[in-house]
């Protein structure tokens, strides 16, 4: 007895054991009712929750038994499906669902959008018209694609379900499906977003138009053979396979050429409608050796489809995921530069922290002296912005360090590490938690080397500004309410912290969007060839210029979007009258060291106490709302779930027990895998 056959018969003898709770009652079967018939039977088998997959699948090996007991009963049931075979168009869930149909992006949103608000109306002759009535529940794709694919293999076995190669109705309908999505399929390869990106790489091209003349060779040439025919189905289901090795090429050049939304549509589409194809060429090359598992992987994506079909969360996620992946790819690699492995480059890190501590207490002094003009409050909040920004662009030119500016880079570094895309297998889970005590480490001497530095300087600037010019910036109740915007449960001060969090999240996006566009739109080359500045600047200089552009330009991008968001918050709250601003753990310190110079009558400790704690927790907060959003976008652009790593944690923890000072300062020599 093979191992399939055991599976079988064990599953029989469970199917016998069910508790009688559990008992499928087939309904009639009436003429002409064979729709009616299979709602009220997937009614059965749909469980209360559609997460409960262990509900479903019990009542799903219920049925199995049943008609596998009763030779009436899958009589009937094998009826009432060949009914809606016979009865239906299959041709539009061939070429229709869950492919993209329209031409571009913005189209394919809008009109998603409008069916969402009235849906599209359906022929009842549309075999994707039965889908949606038999699995009419939008979750219902959930225990559908939940249930164990050996007992969707076992159900299509006992249904005999293959294609009747007489049928010629429905031969016909297969092979105008193949010759549709073979001439879409050869017009996208040769669309300017993909054809151009090939570049000399001719070989990667001509599989798009090959696939096309050996299908029209195919679908409209006499044979005089069965041989011939099947050698040429061969060779197009060869070429299928050449485009997507294509694709997956083109793919794989994004980290140099950058990437496009328009480009990542068109790679979905072809994507999509190469998968199609695949299934169709197999029913058609009568070799009897169907592919269960991918008919199996087809029939739950007409249904995941059709549940979906006017989604626009699953659009834009299938759709910028790829985009993501790119923006995240800079990032990740930006953020290499704040993971410190040795003593040397944490000292430097540290050092680096310290430079930038300096240029934030100069923005914190400056900012509150800002706020004694009396300005209309945007061009309040554009003076705030511009000095932000310009501090943060003057660490950038410094090559000095932001501590919260690096969660949103180092997060897509620990993704890239996970990526298996990347990395052949699974990853190793003990180096990645080395990275993750790199990381913490790394992140440690940042915020000690701009908080060691904020605190005094600012202190000190305000001191000598009384000393010097006899002017102090606050006082008296100014000074307390200073402090108090610090306090975190007198004020808004941690819910400030999360928003700033989101915005130094998106200032990282930003950035990464910047960088990736140059490289994508080769701005760098257009500039050295531009016909204005190629004549009117030396070679030295030109490059000078253009060096500065490619290497300069995200991050001065991020920074100034930075500025911009923490500058006019306040602004946003004040003229909507919600409770929106930020709170920046480096310009908080340089605030509260304001605030308490201010003070002209002593403060009980423990109150001083609290706010430096406020302190320390808005800090935490700016970098776990960032690193947790920019870890989400990281995993969730490269196709990763983190609950297949379940033992991740485990080995962090492991890790953290056995060497717990790595996590604070690095170790003489790096960590290797073998000493956890």
């Amino acid at each position: 007895m093979t191992s399939t056959d055991n599976q079988e018969h064990n599953e029989k003898k469970e199917g016998r054991n069910l508790p009688t709770g559990k008992a499928i009652v087939l309904p009639i079967l009436l003429a002409d009712r064979g729709l009616d018939y299979l709602i009220e039977l997937v009614k059965q088998i749909r469980p209360s929750s559609p997460k409960n997959i262990n509900d479903a699948e019990t009542r799903f090996r219920a049925l199995l038994y049943q008609v596998e007991e009763d030779v009436s009963s899958l009589i009937t049931l094998r009826s009432a499906i060949r009914s809606q075979f016979i009865q239906s168009e299959v041709l539009p869930a061939l070429v229709e669902s869950g492919l993209i149909s329209s031409r571009g992006f913005v189209q394919e949103l809008g009109r998603k959008l409008k069916h969402k608000i009235l849906p599209e109306l359906q022929e009842k002759t549309d075999f994707l018209y039965v889908i949606r009535r038999v699995f009419y529940k939008p979750t219902d794709y959930i225990w559908v694609e939940g249930i164990d694919i050996a007992l969707w293999k076992r159900f299509f076995r006992l249904l005999r379900v293959q294609v009747n190669l007489n049928n010629q109705q429905l031969i016909d309908q297969l092979r105008n499906a193949l010759r549709i999505l073979s001439y879409r399929v050869a017009t996208l390869g040769l669309e300017k977003e993909v054809a151009k990106r090939f570049g000399t790489n001719k070989d990667a091209i001509a599989p798009f138009l090959e696939q096309n003349q050996l299908i029209s060779r195919y679908l409209n040439e006499p044979y005089t053979s069965e041989q011939d025919m099947q050698m040429l189905l061969y060779n197009f289901q060869e070429q299928l396979h050449n485009c997507r090795q294509s694709i997956i090429w083109l793919r794989e050049q994004r980290v140099y050429q950058g990437t496009s939304l328009a480009q990542t549509f068109l790679m979905v589409r072809i994507q999509q409608m190469l998968d199609r194809m695949l299934i169709i060429s197999d029913v058609l090359d009568r070799d009897n050796q169907f592919d269960e598992e991918r008919f199996i992987y087809y029939f739950i994506t007409i249904v995941t489809n059709e549940n979906k079909k006017t989604s626009l969360r699953e659009f834009l996620s299938d759709n910028l995921g790829l985009l993501a992946y790119q923006i995240a790819e800079h990032k990740g690699r930006r953020g290499e530069k704040y993971i410190t492995t040795n003593p040397e480059e944490f000292r430097l890190l540290f050092r680096s922290a310290v430079g930038g501590g300096f240029i934030v207490s100069f923005v914190a002094v400056i900012k509150n002296l800002l706020g004694k003009l009396v300005l209309p409050p945007f061009w309040m909040g554009f003076l705030y912005s511009t000095n932000y920004a310009a501090g943060f662009v003057a660490m950038d030119r410094t090559n000095t360090t932001l501590a919260t500016k690096q969660p949103a880079f180092t997060a897509s570094a620990v993704a890239n590490s996970l990526d298996s895309k990347k990395h052949k297998g699974q990853p190793d889970l003990k180096n990645l938690a080395i990275t993750i005590g790199n990381i913490s480490r790394s992140q440690i001497a940042s915020f000690a080397g701009n908080l060691l530095v904020v605190f005094p300087l600012t202190y000190l600037l305000v001191w000598l500004m009384e000393y010097s010019l006899g002017y102090r910036i606050v006082n008296g109740e100014q000074a307390l309410k200073l402090l108090g915007d610090q306090h975190p449960y007198h004020s808004f001060a941690l819910l400030y912290a999360c928003f700033t969090g989101v915005f130094l999240f998106l200032s990282g996006i930003i950035s990464g969007y910047v960088e990736n566009h140059i490289i994508y739109g080769q701005l760098t080359e257009r500039l050295r060839n531009h016909p204005v500045l190629s004549h009117t600047m030396s070679p030295i200089k030109l490059n000078r210029l253009v060096e500065f552009f490619n290497k300069y330009s995200g991050p001065l991008t991020g920074s100034i979007a930075l500025g911009f968001f923490l500058g006019m918050s306040s602004i946003v709250g004040k003229i909507f009258g919600i409770p929106f601003d930020i709170r920046h753990i480096t310009i908080s310190a340089g605030n509260a060291a304001i605030g308490y110079f201010g003070l002209e009558q002593p403060v009980h400790w423990s109150y001083l106490l609290i706010v430096f704690l406020g302190v320390l927790g808005i800090g935490f907060l700016n970098f776990f709302v960032s690193f947790s959003l920019a870890f989400f976008v990281a995993m969730k652009s490269r196709g990763l779930r983190m609950r297949d790593y379940p033992e991740l944690f485990s080995t962090i923890w492991r890790y953290f027990r056995k060497y717990p000072v790595d996590f604070l300062l690095p170790p003489h020599q790096p960590r290797k895998a073998a000493d956890i």
